[in-house]
This record gives structure tokens, C-alpha cells and sequence, in this order.
């Protein structure tokens, strides 16, 4: 079986590599005058283009945007994307590992979890100019490699996430319920995408969440509109996707990374829920 393409921080040149757990990079230094077209690929880490000009296409999860200014574009690890991007764009691309940052603490893991689900946030180039000048002293504290720079980035990194969070969010307050069915949606989702090919029974969340099975399909009917097992199957469906467009695996293969022992059975379900046979979608989308 083939793999996606996979691309870590750890396995960056030397020569090149600051940190095993965070880099940063102005969008001029990664060009180097060129355009940047890339396959479709996965990280272990989180990425953050941050473009103040230029053009170009970023796809995550076969999702395509065109690039515009003043916009900040997230990937969580593991989603599959390509980037195009045109030579004399500006602005930053930023690549971290989720312990980069104090993750233990619950504020951080949210903040961290709710950027990671932007995909795309254009903003005025007010507010534009704000988060702009966070990345730029994270990106002159990173390259003093001076002792304890690592902690100085670190916080200037999750001040600007936590901005870009509040920046983004709705302006009219959230209650304590309301609040607390958003943070339980958002590690259910985060759950199944970690677990999804090997658990697939809504049951087996919520006793890992501490929920009744009702309990956490109200959480998910009243954040998304779709039950679990609608999640579940999202989630699956998107995997399943992401092996069909970026590896060569024959669909037995695939249906096998996902848990299915009976590759005709998985064949069943993936058209039952996109009208295509994996081998059909496979065609029609290359």
C-alpha cells in the first residue's frame, strides 16, 4: 500500500530547521522567486499561510480556495491539501506541532482546536495589520535564537491565535451552555478524526466523552445539525477520499485502511453516500 504524502517538520533540511516543533517563514523566502506548486500532501503539524499579498490556490480536504489578501488559511494535521502559489506573494507561512504550545491547559487546547477549523478568514486590513504585527516579532524572535526565544514565540503564538479565534467568532456572547456544547461538539469531532478507522459505533464515543449516546447526539445535532453517526460517516467518507485522490492503493487497500474487511461492503457505502463507486470518484475527480 502506497502512503500520502507525508511531510514533517523534523524532516526538513538542516540546514533549514531552527525547531523540530515550530518554524516560520515570510512567503518570500519559501518562493525564492518562483512559483510554488505543490501535490497533494499531508503534515503532522499545524499550517498557517498568511497571505498579505499575492494569488494562487489553496485546496484542503478538496475544498479549493482562491487566494486573497489579507486572509489567513489553517490546516489541521492530517488533512490532505496542495498549495499553488504565485512568485512575489507576501506575508507568512507558519508550521507548528499542537505541543508546541502549553496543550495541557484547556484554554490553549480550545484555542488551538477552534483555529485549526478556520480553513479560510479573510479580514479587513485593520484588523489584517494587527495579527501582522504579532507574526512579526514572533518571526524576530525566532530568528535571534536567543536563550529563551522559544518561550517569547510561544506566547506571541498563542496570543495570535487566540486573537484570530475572537476575531472571527460572532460578536454576541455565548452563554455557559452554549459554551459548553461547543467544546464538547469540537472534541467529538476531534475523536473521530483520530479514531475513526477503527471506531465507528456513536457508543464507543460517547463512553469515551462520559456521555449517554442521547447526550452527545443532542451535542451534535445542536452544533452541526447532523447526528453522530452522520459524523461519523462524514469523517469516514472524507478519509476515504483523501486515499483515493493522493495514493495509488487499489480500493481493497483503501477499504482495508479504513477497518472494512469486506471491500464490497465499502464499495456499498461510499456510493450510497457520494452516487460514485471509490473507483468511479477516483476517475472523475483526477
Amino acid at each position: 500500500m502506497s502512503e500520502i504524502p507525508f511531510r514533517s517538520l523534523a524532516t526538513a533540511p538542516t540546514s533549514l530547521r531552527l525547531s523540530e516543533n515550530f518554524d516560520i517563514r515570510s512567503i518570500e523566502q519559501v518562493l525564492g522567486g518562483t512559483d510554488v506548486v505543490q501535490a497533494l500532501h499531508r503534515h503532522d503539524h499545524y499550517f498557517l499561510l498568511v497571505l498579505t499579498t499575492g494569488e494562487g490556490v489553496h485546496e484542503c480536504d478538496f475544498r479549493s480556495h482562491a487566494l486573497t489578501p489579507h486572509t489567513i488559511y489553517a490546516m489541521r494535521p492530517g488533512q490532505v491539501h496542495r498549495l499553488d502559489l504565485k512568485a512575489g506573494s507576501t506575508g507568512y507561512i507558519l508550521q507548528f506541532k499542537a505541543d508546541f504550545l502549553a496543550t495541557s491547559e484547556q484554554g490553549a487546547r480550545l484555542v488551538l482546536r477552534r483555529a485549526g477549523h478556520l480553513e479560510a478568514y479573510r479580514t479587513d486590513a485593520e484588523r489584517y495589520g494587527e495579527l501582522l504585527m504579532l507574526l512579526d516579532r514572533i518571526a524576530r524572535a525566532f530568528a535571534s535564537q536567543q536563550e529563551g526565544h522559544l518561550h517569547i514565540v510561544r506566547a506571541y503564538l498563542g496570543a495570535f491565535l487566540a486573537d484570530l479565534v475572537l476575531q472571527e467568532q460572532a460578536p454576541a456572547p455565548v452563554s455557559g451552555a452554549k459554551g459548553y456544547t461547543q467544546e464538547r461538539l469540537e472534541e467529538l469531532l476531534e475523536l473521530i478524526e483520530a479514531h475513526v478507522h477503527q471506531v465507528k459505533e456513536v457508543s464507543a464515543y460517547a463512553e469515551r466523552m462520559h456521555l449517554s449516546t442521547y447526550q452527545l447526539n443532542a451535542i451534535a445535532k445542536a452544533g452541526t445539525g447532523r447526528t453522530c453517526s452522520e459524523l461519523i460517516t462524514d469523517q469516514i467518507i472524507l478519509e476515504a477520499k483523501r486515499y483515493l485522490l493522493a495514493t495509488t492503493d487499489q480500493v481493497t487497500q483503501v477499504a482495508d485502511r479504513l477497518g472494512y474487511e469486506d471491500p464490497s461492503y465499502f464499495i456499498r457505502f461510499f456510493k450510497k453516500h457520494t452516487g460514485h463507486t471509490p473507483e468511479g470518484f477516483r476517475q472523475q475527480s483526477r
